[in-house]
């Protein structure tokens, strides 16, 4: 080969090169993309970081502010029985304020905790069918521990009362309905944020997962003090994890540079 053959040489190998390494940068894996992506876009400040809209009118809607004006009244009864327990004429008042009183004790992720593991243990799991007789009943907080048995809701509704008895700021609470995808079924769960992460208290769970890693939810709806609100319809979130970890294909860039490298060395 020639001093010319050898530059054309040379010249399309940093071609290859340059264009390979543009191909490589277009090639990262979807999840570091994605992870930049997150970090620049605008945040939801809802769990899972996803954006909502307000539900305004329907069964659910109507339903959630039902229960609303029942944890209202409850509230109060529950401060009054936390000023006077000698005149709290209540049981289910009082178990509650005894879960509310050990986490008191604590601190943090560990007073989370302590809620979450109290109440999952103080409320045996039981369908509003054989309980009620009907499908979807959402059972206050004292009715709940005054029976001692509840579905996914009613501990998700007793753990977001006893959150606010322990002082958390009412918008750093919510109730979340979801998708599971394993069983198949819809399922509800607390949520309460703390420094500035979602954890979600879950009556299959003694212990607490953030938003981030659950894999198998399809978030759909989500409530708090200001009302209800739904979730844009999305994949399962280990959809969404399982396309960001799979490697990109090759380029187009990046096997054009190979051509021309093998071509130039021809």
């Amino acid at each position: 080969m020639g001093f010319f053959g050898q530059l054309r040489a040379w010249r399309a190998i940093l071609l290859a090169c340059g264009t390979a390494w543009l191909g490589s940068v277009s090639g990262l894996k979807a999840e570091t993309v994605a992870v930049a992506a997150r970090e620049l876009a605008p945040k939801s400040s809802e769990p899972f970081g996803l954006f909502t809209t307000a539900l305004v009118a329907g069964g659910l809607h109507d339903k959630w502010l039902g229960l609303q004006r029942r944890l209202d009244d409850e509230m109060v009864q529950l401060a009054l029985c936390d000023g006077d327990r000698n005149g709290c004429v209540s049981p289910a008042a009082l178990r509650l304020l005894a879960i509310v009183d050990a986490a008191r004790q604590r601190a943090g992720r560990a007073q989370l905790g302590e809620i979450n593991r109290a109440i999952n243990l103080s409320i045996r799991s039981m369908s509003d069918e054989a309980q009620y007789g009907e499908s979807d009943v959402w059972a206050s907080p004292l009715a709940s521990f005054m029976r001692g048995a509840g579905d996914c809701e009613d501990y998700a509704i007793a753990k977001f009362a006893a959150l606010r008895l322990v002082g958390l700021a009412a918008n750093d609470l919510r109730i979340l309905i979801v998708r599971d995808a394993n069983r198949g079924e819809d399922h509800a769960v607390a949520a309460a944020r703390l420094d500035g992460r979602w954890l979600t208290l879950d009556n299959r769970r003694m212990a607490m997962i953030e938003d981030a890693d659950i894999r198998d939810y399809r978030p759909t709806f989500v409530m708090d003090r200001d009302g209800i609100r739904r979730y844009a319809p999305t994949p399962l979130l280990s959809a969404i994890a399982a396309a960001a970890a799979e490697p990109a294909a090759p380029t187009e860039a990046a096997t054009l540079a190979a051509k021309i490298a093998a071509a130039a060395v021809d």
